[in-house]
C-alpha cells in the first residue's frame, strides 16, 4: 500500500489517494500474488502464472460464492492449462452468465493453438489486451485450434449451454463447441457424431434466427466429410435441407454449404432442382458449389452442362465437381473448357481436376500457395488432394521457403491421411521454428 506524501501540497496527496484507490480496487478483484507450483507439461513457455496455487484456483470453481467462481474462471483464462480443462467445464452451466462467459472463453483459450494473453499488469493498472469471441475464433478455421484432444466433458458442458435461456450465452457456446468439436478423431469423433447429432438437429428449428443459423453453420464444420466417417444420419441431413426452405438467403447459403460439406447425398434432387429455379445470381453459384461438393454420380449431366458457362465461378465449380466425382473420362472436357485464355481461378480449378482424375504433378497448386489472391484456394485443393497422394508431397516439402513448407505441412495435418506421418516425421527437426512447430500439431492431429 503506497504511504502518505510527507509534504502537504494538494498535488501530492491527491497522487496519493489516486494510488490507494487504485491499490484497493485491485485488493477487491484479485486473489493473494503467490507464485504457482506447476508441472513440467503445464509450465508452458507462452502461458502466464497464475497469481495464487492452481489448486487454489481450481477448488475456488466449486464455491458457493458467485464472485469467487467469477475470479477463478479468469484467473484460469489468463493462464490456460490444460489441466484446468474438465474442472471449468462445470462452470459453463453456472447460474451466473457473466461466469458463463468466462468458463467458454477459458476453455477456448487451453486449446487455442495460440493462446491469447487477454490482460496484463503495469504497475498498479491491469490493462486489458484482448477478448475472447467463441464467433471469432470459430471464424478462423481449423487451424486455430491446436491438436491437443478436447475432453468430452467440455464438449458436452457446450452443447448443454447451447439451449442455455440467454441467447448471448447460446450463441457464445454454439460457436465454442463448433471450434473445438472439429478438433476429435478417431473414436473420439464417432462418439461425438452420434451423441452431437441429434442436438445439433434440434436447434435447427429454434425460434432464434441467429441460433438456427449458428447451428447450421457448426454442423458445417464439425460434420463435414472425412474418409471414416459413417454416413450421415438423416435426422441430421433432413433437418438441413429444410433450411434450403427459409425466407432468409443467408440461412439458405449456409445450408448449402454444410449440405455440401457433409456430401450429404439425400440433399442432391433437391439441390438440382432449386439450382435450375435460380438460374442465375449468387444463390446458384452456392446452389452449384453444394452440388459439386457432394458430387454424387447423378449430377455429372448437370456440372458437364455448365462447364461452358459464361460465369466462370459456375464454370470452375462444376471443373470442381467433376473432379470430385473421379471419372477420368471428364478430364478431356474440362482441360476445353478451361482453354487458354480464362480465368486465374478457372486454370486453378482445372489443375485441381489434372490432380485429382490423373498423376499430374502439385507444382501448380504448390505454385498458387505463394499468390495471396490463390492461397485459400490452393490450400483447400490440395486437402482434398492429399489422401492418397501424400507422396507427391515429398518434394515440395523440402521447398527453400519456410512458409510454403509450414503451409504444406499444414495441409498433411488437415488431411484425414495418417500416411502423411512418414513423410512429416523427419521434419520434426526442420530448422525454422514455424515450420517444425506445425510439423508436430500435424502430427499429433494425424494420430489419433
Amino acid at each position: 500500500m503506497p504511504t502518505p506524501p510527507a509534504g502537504s501540497g494538494i498535488r501530492s496527496r491527491v497522487r496519493w489517494i489516486v494510488q490507494v484507490v487504485f491499490a484497493a480496487l485491485l485488493l477487491s478483484t484479485s486473489l493473494p500474488a503467490v507464485p504457482v507450483a506447476l508441472t513440467a507439461d503445464a509450465a508452458a513457455p507462452q502461458t502466464p502464472e497464475l497469481e495464487v496455487p492452481f489448486e487454489t484456483v481450481v477448488a475456488n470453481l466449486s464455491s458457493e460464492d458467485g464472485e469467487v467462481r467469477l475470479r477463478a474462471a479468469r484467473m484460469l483464462k489468463d493462464s490456460p492449462y490444460e489441466e484446468a480443462a474438465v474442472p471449468l467445464a462445470a462452470l459453463i452451466d453456472d447460474p451466473l452468465d457473466e461466469v458463463q462467459f468466462d468458463a467458454i472463453a477459458a476453455e477456448l483459450n487451453i486449446f487455442l493453438a495460440e493462446p491469447i494473453v487477454t490482460r496484463r499488469r503495469v504497475g498498479l493498472i491491469v490493462e486489458r489486451r484482448a477478448s475472447i469471441s467463441a464467433y471469432e475464433i470459430f471464424e478462423m478455421g481449423p487451424l486455430a485450434i491446436g491438436p491437443r484432444a478436447v475432453p468430452v466433458e467440455v464438449l458436452d458442458a457446450l452443447r448443454k449451454a447451447a439451449r442455455d435461456d440467454n441467447p448471448r450465452v447460446r450463441l457464445e457456446a454454439v460457436y465454442a463447441f463448433g471450434a473445438l468439436a472439429a478438433e476429435a478423431g478417431g473414436s473420439r469423433r464417432v462418439r461425438l457424431l452420434a451423441e452431437s447429432g441429434p442436438d445439433m438437429a434440434a436447434m435447427i428449428g429454434a425460434v432464434d434466427p441467429l441460433h438456427r443459423y449458428a447451428a447450421v453453420r457448426v454442423l458445417g464444420r464439425v460434420f463435414a466429410r472425412r474418409r471414416s466417417d459413417p454416413p450421415v444420419d438423416p435426422e441430421v441431413g433432413d433437418a438441413v435441407i429444410g433450411l434450403l426452405n427459409d425466407k432468409d438467403e443467408s440461412m439458405q447459403r449456409a445450408a448449402m454449404q454444410t449440405l455440401g460439406a457433409m456430401r450429404y447425398d439425400r440433399a442432391v434432387s433437391g439441390l438440382m432442382e432449386l439450382f435450375q429455379y435460380f438460374g442465375r445470381g449468387e444463390l446458384a453459384e452456392a446452389t452449384l458449389d453444394a452440388i459439386a461438393r457432394i458430387a454424387h454420380p447423378v449430377s455429372a449431366m448437370l456440372l458437364t452442362t455448365q462447364l461452358g458457362s459464361a460465369n466462370d465461378v459456375l464454370s470452375a465449380t462444376a471443373i470442381e465437381g467433376l473432379a470430385r466425382g473421379g471419372d477420368p473420362a471428364k478430364l478431356v472436357e474440362i482441360r476445353s473448357a478451361v482453354g487458354l485464355d480464362r480465368e486465374e481461378g478457372l486454370r486453378l480449378a482445372g489443375d485441381f481436376a489434372s490432380v485429382m482424375l490423373s498423376d499430374a504433378t502439385l507444382d501448380p497448386l504448390v505454385g498458387a500457395l505463394a499468390r495471396p489472391r490463390t492461397r485459400d484456394r490452393a490450400r483447400s485443393y490440395l486437402i482434398e488432394a492429399a489422401p492418397g497422394r501424400t507422396d507427391r508431397f515429398g518434394r515440395h516439402l523440402q521447398d527453400p521457403d519456410p512458409a510454403t513448407r509450414a503451409a504444406l505441412v499444414s495441409v498433411l495435418g488437415l488431411s484425414d491421411d495418417p500416411a502423411a506421418i512418414v513423410l512429416l516425421r523427419p521434419m520434426v527437426a526442420d530448422p525454422d521454428p514455424q515450420v517444425s512447430k506445425a510439423v508436430a500439431q500435424a502430427m499429433a492431429r494425424l494420430d489419433q
